[in-house]
């Protein structure tokens, strides 16, 4: 948010001190303001839709992983339960109800 308000405020009290017309700076704030809500709109949209476009190609990649090695794929999730403390028979009947239906393996 102070990014926002800074370049406005900048523009005003530079122009404040350039001409001496109040409308002039108060139109000038206010396209400023608008300019910037567009721009950080805009590269929110884009983010977002860059993170979505992201999320969606290394699922894609994991599902053809789980279909082309799926011995390397059930390490993965093996190392994944190994991490949060699991071991032995738990360890191995988790890593097998995941890897059991492929459908949900790979979206899991």
């Amino acid at each position: 948010m102070s990014d926002g308000l800074t370049v406005p405020f900048a523009l005003a009290a530079g122009l404040s001190g350039a001409v001496a017309s109040s409308a002039v700076v108060l139109v000038a704030g206010v396209a400023e303001l608008a300019a910037g809500a567009i721009a950080m709109g805009l590269g929110g949209y884009l983010a977002a839709k860059s993170e979505a476009d992201t999320w969606r190609s290394e699922l894609r990649r994991e599902h053809e992983e789980v279909v082309e090695v799926p011995a390397e794929e059930k390490e993965e999730v093996r190392k994944v339960f190994k991490g949060w403390g699991l071991e032995g028979g738990v360890l191995e009947s988790a890593t097998e109800a995941v890897c059991s239906d492929r459908d949900r393996w790979w979206t899991s």
